[in-house]
């Protein structure tokens, strides 16, 4: 497969077939949910028993304790812990700084300097971070105002998300030349089950030579 621009993180996540299929196409992250009120949940004993090579595993977290997520990162065999709420800098640092992708939502700032300054909050904390759409919560399949972040400070490799699908993946590439794209239900047949082409179509776009 040729070069990728910008990393990929597959979320949601629940099949051995899908994590297979996000490592066959190239993926550098799966992502499962541990939230139960989402359509993707998984369970500890359900992630564990997926088998992945040579990606990373994280797990996406939004009411758990930070003692509760530490647990369930090493019985599922994570790499990172996504803090989907409103987790604080002490719980971050508590996951562990080398553990944590923290969370964003770029709506809820008038201008991107307030973003960045609370971006800067949690550079000592985390290892990546992941603008999302919407004002809160994820998996809605919202997308956002991609020039908004055009020229985000570089203070950690950031992702966006955000109904980003085999339509719209050039323009977010075009729009605010992130470091990686997380997808979720923008590749997806039904909610939890990943489409081969619509995933396989993303992939390639972020292959393929960006034209002015």
């Amino acid at each position: 497969m040729a070069h990728k621009e910008s990393f990929v993180k597959v979320c949601g996540i629940t099949t051995q077939q899908d994590a297979d299929l996000c490592m066959e196409l190239g993926a550098d992250l799966i992502g499962f949910i541990f939230d139960e009120k989402s359509p993707r949940a998984m369970t500890v004993e359900k992630v564990k028993a997926i088998e992945t090579e040579n990606v990373m595993r994280v797990g996406v977290f939004t009411h758990h304790t930070a003692d509760e997520v530490r647990l369930i990162m090493q019985r599922a065999k994570l790499h990172l812990a996504q803090l989907h709420g409103d987790q604080d800098t002490e719980f971050a640092a508590r996951v562990g700084k080398q553990k944590v992708m923290k969370v964003f939502w770029p709506a809820r700032y008038e201008t991107r300097e307030e973003l960045e300054a609370e971006m800067k909050k949690f550079v000592d904390c985390s290892r990546f971070f992941l603008m999302d759409a919407g004002t809160s919560g994820g998996g809605h399949g919202k997308t956002q105002n991609w020039s908004f972040l055009n020229g985000l400070r570089g203070y950690k490799t950031w992702f966006v998300a955000g109904g980003i699908s085999p339509d719209n993946v050039s323009e977010v590439l075009q729009g605010c030349a992130p470091c990686g794209i997380d997808i979720n239900s923008g590749v997806e047949s039904e909610p939890g089950k990943k489409d081969p082409e619509k995933l396989k179509a993303v992939m390639e776009a972020l292959t393929a030579p960006i034209l002015p």
